[in-house]
């Protein structure tokens, strides 16, 4: 994971995401990439999963 951070806090999941860094381009070039959990990712001590990108236009 890129710049993601999830905890269960009674029950809900909480992602925190720094808005205020990047990482380089897309393999499309077409945005900038923010934050991503890199496909799909377990949550903290359950069973779900979670897939995350973060991305603004280039």
């Amino acid at each position: 994971m890129k710049n993601v951070e999830m905890t269960v806090e009674q029950g809900i999941l909480v992602i925190k995401v720094d808005l205020s860094k990047e990482f380089g381009p897309s393999s499309s070039g077409k945005t900038i990439i923010i934050a991503t959990t890199e496909g799909n990712v377990s949550i903290p001590g359950r069973e779900e999963k979670v897939g995350l990108n973060v991305y603004r236009k280039k």
